[in-house]
């Protein structure tokens, strides 16, 4: 009786870490994108924005750039009030779009953001400044109220509303697609006076959400 008890303990524990190794290695695989250390800083003509994302893409997606299909990342930014007698008011919405390709006759990746493109030999280098992003006007002066409250919030996502009409039905049933990092926001007041040298000012304490 104990003998046949031990090998039922023994096969069950084998079929437990047999499933959490094959648990981990989907896992390993999964793609996501997060948000550090983003930042307004004043600029001439109101602030910009600075922000870094981190970029794992899956097996999947790899394939598909490799196969000829653009990737579009879009950066979304968002400038919220509080209003304690409805809802929060939203003050600006900003959205910008890349464009991550691979071109097969002259083996290069390709990142697009409206006219400007830059060609890249591996899509190491792509991720790299596609993961880095500077310098981006997101609020014009007359936009915003200086002294005034706001929330700031910033992400990136993976628009599959951009792609050919074919791909679309199978990668919104496929998780290997869904891909979109959580909203980073932060306390943002801005002032009248500029910071010497257009130095970045404090965003406040970032809360990924």
């Amino acid at each position: 009786m104990t003998d046949s008890f031990m090998r039922c303990c023994g096969k069950l524990f084998s079929t437990l870490l047999f499933g959490l190794t094959l648990f981990t290695s989907f896992a390993g695989q999964a793609a996501d994108i997060s948000v550090r250390n983003p930042n307004l800083s004043v600029a001439e003509d109101g602030y910009t924005l600075a922000a870094d994302f981190n970029i794992n893409l899956n097996s999947r997606l790899d394939e598909a750039i490799a196969k000829g299909i653009t990737l579009y990342f879009v950066v979304d930014f968002e400038l919220t009030r509080s209003r304690w007698y409805w809802l929060d008011e939203q003050v600006v919405s900003r959205s910008q779009t890349f464009q991550l390709s691979y071109h097969a006759l002259t083996r290069q990746y390709r990142l697009s953001s409206g006219a400007l493109h830059q060609s890249f030999p591996s899509l190491d280098d792509a991720q790299r400044i596609l993961s880095r992003l500077r310098n981006w006007l997101v609020l014009e002066k007359g936009t915003f109220r200086a002294d005034q409250p706001y929330f700031a919030a910033v992400r990136m996502r993976l628009d599959l509303s951009q792609m050919p009409k074919t791909f679309q039905v199978n990668a919104l049933a496929n998780r290997d697609w869904n891909l979109s990092s959580e909203w980073a926001r932060w306390n943002f007041t801005p002032t009248e006076t500029s910071a010497p040298g257009g130095a970045p000012l404090s965003p406040g304490a970032v809360d990924a959400r």
